[in-house]
């Protein structure tokens, strides 16, 4: 979900349940490369408040296809102008 920042600058929030990894390790390895992708991003997305989910059960290389479809996803709305 993604909306217009009420304020400067936008806020992020990451939900990654148990029944999506398992294990606490893989879940702040998704995180914290999720945070890496957002900082990357900065200053252009500044203007968006948004929510990553993972919703289904990702492991091994599916984790790495989740990540790399939350770059993409974030790149998409980086380049989309605020209205």
């Amino acid at each position: 979900m993604v909306v217009t920042a009420g304020r400067a600058p936008g806020r992020v929030g990451l939900v990654v349940g148990r029944k999506a990894l398992p294990r606490a390790v893989d879940r702040n390895r998704f995180k914290r490369k999720v945070r890496e992708i957002l900082r990357r991003a900065r200053p252009g997305i500044e203007s968006w408040d948004m929510i990553v989910r993972l919703k289904r059960p990702a492991t091994g290389p599916e984790l790495r296809a989740a990540t790399d479809e939350a770059d993409r996803l974030i790149a998409r709305l980086r380049e989309t102008p605020t209205a």
